[in-house]
């Protein structure tokens, strides 16, 4: 077989080439210690080492998130516990209103010290982040989570959501506490009242608050089963409870048996509920008292609604009242409900929280001024103020089981400026206002408690998962070295072989081609 002298030459070019390349990749192997640099050097690893740079990314962006999550959450717990401490000095005021020797000027100097404290609060309730949003908003972070309304209460504006960021391939964290968990379920002590039956109410010789709840489950499971009630106080030592209509005898499940001490202001417990009761003697009475009646129940549920800022027409809910209260529970959204207008006269009501895809759950019109929805009656404002079409209606029940605390502060506000001096009724009531506010107060920074707790246990789960995601890290990052780097020694033998190859096959290609049949004449 013949070979041309440029096959020779494209042949030992080619072997040239070759082994040049070997030497250039293996020298680069030994300066940055790399083995797979692409999908051809070696595939599966390769396809693993990228597996594992995707890995790799996924654990950086979950400690940016545990970071974003631990700044929020530190926020919101500097937050909480602000709100934590004005309570604290609220509760202080409202244990001092107590004192019998305070006047009604006092009073009014407390009144003023819980005004300033009340505005702080509402500032904390209304926080923002360092991004500008509302912290206790839920995920609705650029709505204000209360609003003060005309009537000096305060609407909680945000929703029971939280905003979730993955922190772990199995674990996402809440960055927040919404409002509603954190102040809309402080349990309200004051959901029980009294009524005076008999004789007329202007006789005051026996007094009996309204109650509180010292025990929520019996409260929910044995009181509200066999309302309403019949207090009677039968003399000045003895009563006795009955249902409403007399038939049965709860006596025996009140403290004491039935038995009481007029001479001082004493304690009836009930089922979960503490009534005051207090005695006052007139002259003349030498020690007794005619029998005195009073009704005993829950407070019956609140329904109010407010008109939507962008209404077409001024018109507003001017009342709202149950008037069948066996459909009202069946039927009536607990959650709160939103009515639409379809027309001037149609509507349609939707149960709250309105999803995307919700559908009415009733429909009627408008018959006058007034609308019957699902046993309750809903009375609009009359012309010119009409309802059109397009209005919006948002409704609110309050079943008085919750109370947030500024209604809480509020009310306790109004009552310390309530004048009370020389006036035997008004200190009754005031009494019973500062038992509930003194109860509410405690329940209010018992749910705070909790949402701190919640954020120190979130913080806690943070840092175990942040181990977690390093030791993942450390070993994701030695894995893709054991694939990805080459081992030192292997490549400088490896090195030192192919330099020897190009060498012979430059020595070999310089003396062969130097042959020729010249050089035998």
């Amino acid at each position: 077989m013949r070979i041309s002298t440029s096959q020779f030459y494209e042949a030992s070019a080619s072997s040239y080439s070759r082994n040049l390349a070997n030497v250039v990749k293996t020298g680069e192997q030994a300066t940055d210690n790399i083995r797979v640099r692409t999908a051809a050097d070696d595939p599966v690893g390769a396809a693993r080492l990228l597996q594992l740079q995707q890995q790799s990314n996924l654990l950086g962006q979950y400690n940016g998130n545990i970071t974003s999550v631990r700044n929020s959450l530190s926020t919101a717990e500097s937050t909480l516990n602000g709100i934590t401490n004005v309570l604290a000095r609220v509760k202080e005021l409202a244990i001092g209103a107590g004192n019998g020797s305070f006047t009604d000027a006092d009073r009014k100097a407390n009144a003023q010290e819980l005004s300033q404290l009340e505005e702080q609060l509402y500032s904390l309730m209304n926080s923002r982040d360092e991004n500008g949003k509302y912290l206790f908003s839920g995920s609705r972070g650029d709505t204000q989570p209360y609003v003060r309304n005309a009537d000096g209460t305060y609407t909680y504006q945000g929703d029971q959501s939280t905003l979730n960021l993955q922190v772990g391939d199995m674990l996402s964290m809440a960055t927040n506490e919404s409002g509603y968990t954190a102040f809309e379920q402080a349990l309200n002590t004051s959901r029980s009242q009294t009524s005076l039956t008999s004789p007329a109410a202007a006789d005051s010789r026996v007094s009996l608050s309204d109650g509180q709840v010292s025990g929520s489950s019996t409260y929910n499971e044995r009181f509200r089963s066999g309302e309403p009630y019949v207090i009677t106080f039968i003399n000045s030592t003895q009563y006795k409870i009955t249902d409403s209509t007399g038939t049965i005898d709860y006596t025996l499940e009140a403290s004491g048996g039935g038995t009481y001490d007029s001479s001082e202001t004493d304690t009836i417990t009930f089922r979960g509920v503490d009534m005051r009761v207090d005695v006052n003697f007139r002259d003349g009475d030498n020690g007794t008292i005619a029998p005195h009646a009073f009704t005993l129940a829950s407070k019956p549920d609140a329904i109010a609604g407010s008109r939507s800022p962008g209404n077409p027409s001024s018109s507003q809910i001017t009342g709202a009242n149950i008037s069948d209260k066996g459909l009202y529970q069946d039927a009536f959204p607990g959650g709160g409900a939103l009515i639409k207008f379809t027309s001037d006269t149609d509507y349609e009501v939707y149960a709250q929280p309105v999803g995307p895809d919700a559908r009415p759950v009733a429909t009627g019109s408008l018959t006058g001024s007034n609308a019957s929805i699902a046993g309750v009656d809903f009375t609009f404002s009359t012309p010119p103020d009409e309802p059109k079409s397009g209005d919006q209606y948002s409704v609110k029940v309050n079943t008085h089981q919750t109370q947030n605390i500024l209604d809480t502060i509020s009310q306790l506000r109004s009552a310390l400026e309530m004048p009370v001096d020389n006036d035997l009724d008004a200190k009754q009531k005031y009494q019973a206002a500062l038992d509930s506010a003194i109860g509410n107060l405690e329940s209010g920074a018992n749910k705070i408690a909790e949402s701190i707790s919640s954020i120190g246990a979130r913080g806690a789960a943070l840092d175990v998962q942040a181990e977690t995601n390093e030791s993942l890290q450390i070993a994701n990052t030695k894995t893709q070295s054991s694939i990805r780097d080459a081992d030192p020694a292997e490549v400088l033998i490896r090195l030192n072989l192919q330099q020897t190859m190009l060498q012979a096959s430059q020595l070999a290609f310089t003396k062969i081609s130097s042959l020729s049949l010249f050089n035998q004449l």
